[in-house]
């Protein structure tokens, strides 16, 4: 016999979770506090620049297989552009020196015997250091394994590890970066393909196809449902969800999936271990008046030595994301917007003094900080026989990325299913 899977909260763990559900004929009830889905991960047609845009920035690449295998189920891969050839251009503003990162096509980095592939004044033997990654202490921060101050760290390894961990270089988890690294640069280009929002945003690849998929499937989303309390027994099991106005009491064989922030996981289940420090991510985006072309000329680039970091080209809207961006949360938003745009007109040739019109997002919650002592604070899925947990904080061996949130929701649901 089986019963009823509640699914608590419509991020993209939780569509995940209930669209793998519902997918295999199991009932489910989709709830979310707000009056949206993706959490995160969303889109809005925004009045100031009459266009879509979305929260943040959002890459997924080729080496995501849940979160491709999510998007083929609710048919959300079309909603998506790939980047392609399979290259990450750089500009340092500093020196105006830029390079590409290029993988090769097998998963051996012999690419990096070709110096004309590696970033300026870096030396081979300074690549390998990256392996030790793969045998530090889980105590070990990024700095310590790879030392600031070298050409390849300051132009490659930092860029990466900060956008990757959304934390500080010098705090970093060296263990769930080389988490990334292995799954991606050591994997050949393919699983470094990277593929990015098309015209309908976020929310028209990652969202919309999954709401619709589970009105198709029969399963109920409601909206503006925030639970207050979960009713449990001695044992652990839930017997009740409180949602102020409605309290839904369990039958025998219902399973709860709570797929929440963790500060709301942590009031509904005070003894529950969770990540307690966030970092911020800050991102702009202006409506160009005129087209523009990124060195490189791929739709996205990083920079070096500036406040941007990433820039990312959709049709006339520029788009920066910077992460780990806690010291900018309180700078007044056109302030911002003028003091990125000069960073904007350094890399494609613009008007510095002439800023386009713009929208600052500031996301102040981001992610957890990928720091060593939060990640032993990161739970697993199950906490009783009818209640588990999903969410890109829980013990995923990423760090929070769309990916980890979809390979939570999905093995949220597996463990559901049973």
């Amino acid at each position: 016999m089986t019963g009823t899977v509640h699914v608590v909260g419509a991020g993209l763990a939780g569509l995940a979770c209930a669209t793998a559900l519902a997918g295999s004929g199991r009932d489910v009830i989709l709830y979310e506090a707000t009056d949206h889905a993706g959490g995160r991960c969303r889109s809005w047609h925004d009045g100031l620049l009459d266009r879509v845009i979305d929260n943040g920035n959002h890459l997924i690449l080729g080496a995501n297989p849940e979160c491709f295998a999510y998007l083929d189920r609710i048919g959300g891969r079309a909603g998506l552009i790939t980047v392609d050839p399979v290259a990450l251009p750089f500009l340092d503003l500093r020196d105006r020196r830029s390079w590409t990162l290029r993988p090769g096509n097998g998963p051996l980095p012999l690419w990096l015997t070709n110096p004309a592939r590696r970033v300026p004044d870096s030396r081979l033997l300074d690549y390998l250091a990256a392996f030790k990654l793969a045998f530090v202490s889980p105590d070990a921060p990024v700095a310590d394994v790879l030392p600031a101050g070298t050409p390849l760290t300051e132009r490659l390894w930092k860029p990466l590890a900060v956008s990757i961990l959304n934390t500080p270089y010098d705090t970093g988890s060296a263990r769930l970066l080389w988490s990334v690294f292995r799954r991606t640069l050591l994997r050949g280009a393919e699983a470094c393909r990277p593929w990015i929002a098309g015209p309908a945003g976020l929310s028209g690849a990652l969202v919309d196809p999954a709401l619709a998929y589970l009105a198709r499937s029969g399963a109920a989303a409601r909206f503006g449902a925030r639970l207050k309390a979960l009713e449990r027994t001695a044992d652990g099991l839930v017997s009740a969800l409180d949602f102020g106005s409605e309290r839904i009491v369990l039958a025998a064989h219902d399973k709860v999936v709570l797929a929440v922030p963790p500060e709301v996981a942590a009031r509904l289940l005070p003894d529950l271990s969770v990540p307690d420090r966030y970092h911020a991510i800050l991102n702009a985006h202006y409506r160009l008046q005129s087209p523009v072309t990124l060195p490189g000329g791929l739709p996205l680039i990083g920079l070096v030595g500036g406040v941007a970091e990433w820039l990312f080209l959709r049709g006339d809207v520029l788009s920066v994301t910077i992460s780990a961006a806690d010291a900018l949360m309180d700078r007044d938003a056109d302030d911002l917007l003028r003091l990125i745009w000069r960073d904007v007109a350094a890399a494609t040739g613009l008007d510095p003094d002439r800023p386009a019109s713009g929208r600052i997002v500031k996301e102040k919650r981001a992610t957890f900080a990928a720091t060593p002592d939060q990640q032993r604070r990161r739970p697993g899925p199950q906490l009783s026989a009818n209640l588990l947990l999903a969410g890109d904080w829980t013990d995923t061996g990423l760090p929070a990325t769309i990916e980890g949130a979809v390979q939570s929701g999905h093995r949220a649901a597996a463990m559901a299913a049973q």
